[in-house]
């Protein structure tokens, strides 16, 4: 029986934790995780007596068939009602379709309401129709060099070969030809993606899925897929429609973890950092606003002292006019996906945009936080560095509209800035 459990950004789960069912979680789910963290550097949560502790990551861990979904939250609302976390779940799903982490149209109304179980079984479904739609129109061939014996001449025949092993078998010839079919890295890959997908899933009409394709798929070798290969593989034309299919085959075979299991349980994670998931999300948001003098920068960095670098998430560059000339301004966005009870800086955070705003010759800049709650900031002076305006203040947006995904945060980003932008 399939078990689900939701929690929160750095809440704790424990072995008496309940999942959706009532059903207490157990020692053994909480050994799985330790180990898994341990492999893994401690980076994404810490352990406690008899449990974990997450930290910044969201996404969901399968361990057999126990499910653990860790869902984002920008608000201090103590409620952790299963109504609540449906709300975030759909958020978070909204968040990575629209950093392009998953396919926009697998994330609509229609499309939630389906069988899913939790994020991975949307992953896996969009997968298995990727997979599904390569076989309708053919996989790719390519060419590759077979050496062996074969009934007739064809291509280069190897003479020391040949004669060392058919020497009484005249009707034979050793020879390095060249074939032409499926059996190459790519469909490795993905035959591969689908056998590892079918000792993971417990969800039985993905199972049934997985089983038709492989009754389909053409033969090629069983290799052992690590990153390397996945770094040999050259886009062209022709794999082009590969790529939404290998970009999940690479999240099934690089984060599953056959090593980590008792029994027969293995372990598949898909974590992502919040942190870098609000700074992409706020980028593209801010590239959506119909404005098309102004550049949005993702990324940025400048060499500081010796090797080392700095790198504001997001610069925002528009041109003014001031005395007929053409005067382009930058502004300086750091994102932090932190919930501030008031609305002080720290610091640290405010050196560090002292020396953005010196670096990217900035009036203003902002430190942009998640809210659920508008908060009205105004910005504070630096006194010394530049002349004229230097600037800085604390934003505040709203990362849902209702019980949605807040779809406007570009446009309110420009007005907490004082940037005009199109209404």
């Amino acid at each position: 029986m399939n078990r689900l459990i939701r929690v929160f950004e750095h809440d704790k789960l424990t072995s008496k934790s309940h999942c959706v069912k009532g059903e207490e979680l157990g020692d053994k789910i909480i050994d799985k995780l330790w180990q898994y963290n341990d492999a893994n550097k401690n980076i994404y949560f810490d352990a406690i007596r008899h449990g974990v502790k997450f930290k910044n990551y969201v996404g969901v861990i399968q361990i057999g068939n126990t499910t653990i979904e860790i869902l984002p939250k920008a608000d201090k609302n103590n409620t952790s009602s299963e109504d609540e976390k449906e709300i975030w779940h759909k958020v978070l799903l909204k968040m990575l379709a629209h950093c392009k982490k998953i396919k926009v149209d697998a994330v609509s109304e229609a499309s939630l309401k389906k069988r899913y179980h939790s994020l991975l079984d949307l992953y896996f479904e969009i997968f298995l129709n990727e997979v599904s739609q390569l076989l309708q129109h053919g996989l790719i061939k390519k060419y590759a060099k077979n050496s062996g014996n074969v009934t007739a001449l064809k291509g280069r025949l190897d003479f020391a070969k040949n004669i060392q092993q058919n020497l009484i078998r005249q009707e034979r010839f050793h020879t390095t030809h060249q074939i032409y079919d499926c059996d190459h890295l790519i469909n490795q890959i993905l035959f591969k993606a689908l056998q590892v997908l079918k000792t993971i899933t417990t969800n039985t009409y993905l199972i049934d899925g997985v089983n038709r394709l492989l009754l389909n798929f053409p033969e090629v070798k069983e290799i052992q897929i690590n990153k390397s290969h996945f770094d040999k593989i050259i886009s062209n034309r022709k794999t082009v429609p590969y790529n939404e299919a290998l970009k999940i085959a690479k999240m099934i075979l690089l984060n599953y973890s056959p090593d980590i299991k008792g029994g027969d349980e293995n372990m598949l994670a898909l974590l992502f950092d919040m942190n870098k998931l609000w700074e992409e999300y706020i980028y593209r948001m801010l590239l959506k606003v119909d404005d098309s003098g102004i550049k949005v920068n993702f990324q940025n960095q400048d060499k500081f002292w010796n090797n080392k670098l700095i790198k504001p998430d997001i610069v925002i560059s528009k041109p003014f006019l001031n005395d007929g000339a053409i005067e382009i301004k930058h502004f300086v966005i750091d994102t932090k996906w932190k919930i501030k009870e008031v609305a002080e800086s720290d610091d640290d955070d405010l050196k560090q945009m002292y020396v953005y705003n010196m670096y990217w010759e900035s009036e203003k800049s902002m430190l942009l936080y998640p809210t659920t709650n508008i908060k009205n900031t105004s910005f504070g002076k630096f006194h010394k560095g530049r002349d004229g305006e230097n600037l800085c203040k604390l934003g505040f947006v709203k990362v849902m509209n209702g019980k949605d995904l807040n779809l406007e945060i570009g446009k309110e980003i420009f007005l907490l800035l004082d940037i005009k932008s199109p209404p």
